[in-house]
């Protein structure tokens, strides 16, 4: 149950891809250079057919098999980088300060060209695999973008798939669950409206900083006191701004953050209480705080068939001690979700090693996952569009 000849053979190719994706990043939709190279490849591969400008700017390629008709899968790749600085120093290292691939997204659209090279060269199946390259996967809501400009209906599509490595997870092992893998992942902002005052004088304020510190307090109650225990929450304030210098007690302060859920019905409760939470504290001190509260993206849900169809294939590779189909769920979020919503599919995780974490400026994608990677795809498809 190994890697596959020719993915091995691929895989040097591919490095070399992933490596010239790492050094020229691109921001949401901002991804005409990483769109062109994606083009570009599957057009030398001899792809059938290559669209571009879907959902702005993705790519999609279809790969036609034996035979006439068929099932048609969808595989997605997402191809945008991150707004952070890199400190890897490698000699791949982003070019771009402020831009780095520091979730592997380089290496994500660096697998599938290679499934696609090999696709394109066997036709070892029946029917039509799309191959899908995503931009804005990094808050933009690439994929709804895609969905809603025709993705699923212009081209048949009947299942889809996706793949994300995971630092911490063993090189040569993948990990999938049934039902929903990846969180819900809600912003919020709060302001708190006070009244400013000279420091040496707070009595005459109306203090925005020392409300937004009760407030940040009392958001943790929601996971610890008003959530179901068994059903997850995660509640993170991760901004605070308030002020200008050392002895004025401003007039506003903002908090941001997120919330995570994996259930609506704790999606709904959360932002409830934290609205009433926020309000009910301003308006205890005198102040005012406006909510603003946004759902992005849905919880990331595999469809039960799909999951053992990607499961298999993954087994296929790498052997079942090496595949847990049953892995805790994430609460990272995951634009997938509008695909999964669109169509029965399955993501899939996929090891990345002992690297940094993902979103860190020294994360780096490990190159001595591609040929897992690619082989996954590959076997997928054979085994789906095998009749």
């Amino acid at each position: 149950m190994p890697i596959l000849n020719r993915a091995a053979e691929l895989a040097d190719d591919v490095r070399e891809w992933r490596r010239h994706l790492h050094q020229n990043p691109e921001i949401l939709y901002d991804v005409h250079e990483t769109a062109a190279f994606v083009r570009d490849k599957l057009k030398s591969f001899g792809v059938d057919e290559v669209v571009e400008g879907l959902g702005r700017t993705g790519v999609v390629g279809l790969i036609r098999g034996r035979g006439e008709g068929g099932r048609v899968i969808g595989l997605r790749a997402d191809m945008d980088a991150l707004p952070l600085t890199e400190i890897t120093n490698k000699p791949w290292a982003s070019r771009h300060a402020g831009k780095m691939h520091a979730c592997g997204h380089d290496g994500h659209t660096a697998m599938l060209l290679g499934a696609a090279q090999y696709l394109a060269e066997t036709r070892n199946f029946n029917g039509t695999v799309a191959v899908i390259f995503q931009p804005a996967e990094e808050g933009g809501q690439g994929a709804l973008a895609m969905v809603e400009d025709g993705l699923m209906e212009r081209f048949g599509i009947q299942e889809v798939y996706g793949m994300h490595n995971m630092p911490g997870m063993a090189l040569g092992t993948f990990a999938i669950r049934k039902g929903g893998i990846m969180a819900a992942p809600d912003k919020f902002v709060i302001t708190i409206k006070g009244r400013g005052s000279h420091a040496a004088e707070p009595h005459k304020s109306i203090d925005p900083i020392a409300i937004g510190a009760q407030i940040v307090s009392a958001l943790q109650l929601i996971a610890a006191r008003n959530a179901d225990p068994v059903r997850s929450v995660v509640v993170s304030v991760t901004q605070f701004h308030a002020g200008t210098t050392h002895n004025i007690i401003p007039e506003e302060a903002v908090l941001t953050g997120t919330v995570r859920t994996h259930d609506e019905a704790v999606q709904d409760l959360a932002e409830q209480r934290l609205r009433e939470i926020a309000t009910g504290i301003a308006a205890t001190h005198g102040a005012r705080a406006e909510v603003t509260y946004e759902r992005p993206c849905p919880v990331t849900v595999n469809h039960a068939t799909e999951t053992e169809h990607a499961a298999r294939a993954a087994i296929d590779i790498v052997g079942p001690s090496n595949v847990n189909s049953d892995v805790d769920p994430s609460m990272a979020g995951e634009d997938f979700a509008f695909m999964l919503k669109a169509r029965p599919g399955a993501y899939i995780m996929i090891g990345n090693g002992d690297t940094a974490g993902l979103h860190n400026p020294a994360y780096d994608f490990n190159d001595d996952a591609i040929a897992y990677g690619v082989s996954y795809w590959v076997k997928l498809c054979e085994q789906r569009l095998a009749d």
